[in-house]
């Protein structure tokens, strides 16, 4: 077979290039949220596992936090069971609880394990019960009513948000070759098991890990300006800015909330990039130029 020149000179272009990257990383804790359109798509999710093996592989420790709300309305639906939302947020019953906990803890999570397993990678699954790992309390839900003299308290179920973590578990997982992947589901004091929105996970496991980096993947190419065209670099008091002035507003306000919080507690830097492209995460970690938004405290 005749060598391409071309070709294989990109590929030493692309391998030198990365190399200051993985010796900046290796050793340090990486934690990925994984979700959207990467979650779904057969050629992205294997994109998704090689990056990670591979990240794993060179000496970086990944930790991988999943979502799942789509499958989960999907097997609702199959059982006849009626999907209900609160400004975004599922009304989690204990009957829908059964199916959170399936779906997250059951069958998106072993999924994962076992592509990126197939990769060549030793995946473990775990949700917040494993290792007391994510201790949870209720959500409490607050609407306001212009005829309202104060707040209504909503009860949207089984729905939770971090109180604390124990990261016992992910230390020792972490100094091993294994790669943690885990579902969001936290526990209360009251042994009930709550579904907690996973960029808030991944954000606290980062503090508490004092991550390097904290990667959103997400269905959009980061933060976008009234143009569309990606903004990076931004610090805290831009990205209040762009919230402020609309630029910024609905279902992306969480996710930059969770990202301001995690750059504020700690985290070197904090990355919310495009899910819908192929090995998304490798190019913004090992490239000059990255692909997506990068924010920092």
């Amino acid at each position: 077979m005749t060598l391409d020149k071309n070709a294989a000179m990109n590929v030493a272009q692309v391998l030198t290039e990365a190399l200051p990257y993985i010796q900046r990383f290796a050793g340090k804790t990486l934690v990925i949220k994984y979700g959207g359109n990467a979650m779904v798509d057969d050629e992205l999710k294997n994109s998704f596992a090689r990056d990670v093996v591979l990240m794993k592989l060179v000496g970086i420790n990944p930790v991988v936090v999943h979502g799942g709300g789509p499958q989960i309305g999907k097997l609702l639906e199959r059982i006849g069971k009626e999907s209900k939302f609160v400004q975004g947020m599922r009304v989690t019953d204990s009957e829908t609880m059964d199916v959170v906990e399936m779906v997250l803890g059951g069958l998106v999570n072993k999924e994962i394990v076992n592509l990126i397993n197939q990769h060549g990678g030793r995946a473990v699954g775990l949700t917040g019960k494993d290792g007391d790992l994510i201790r949870a309390r209720k959500l409490k839900f607050e609407q306001n009513a212009p005829e309202m003299n104060t707040p209504e308290i909503i009860d949207i179920g089984h729905v939770g948000e971090v109180a604390s973590i124990d990261s016992g578990v992910l230390d020792m997982l972490g100094n091993s070759d294994f790669i943690p992947v885990i579902a969001p589901i936290g526990v209360g004091e009251d042994g009930q098991s709550y579904n907690i929105n996973a960029d808030l996970v991944a954000g606290k496991l980062a503090e508490v890990l004092q991550a390097e980096k904290l990667i959103l993947l997400t269905n959009t190419g980061g933060i976008l300006d009234k143009e569309d065209n990606v903004l990076t670099g931004l610090g805290a008091e831009q990205v209040n800015d762009l919230i402020a002035d609309g630029t910024v507003y609905g279902g992306m306000l969480p996710k930059i909330q969770c990202a301001l919080d995690a750059a504020q507690g700690g985290v070197r830097a904090v990355h919310i990039i495009d899910g819908r492209m192929k090995h998304a995460v490798l190019l913004e970690l090992f490239t000059d130029q990255g692909i997506g938004t990068l924010i920092r405290a």
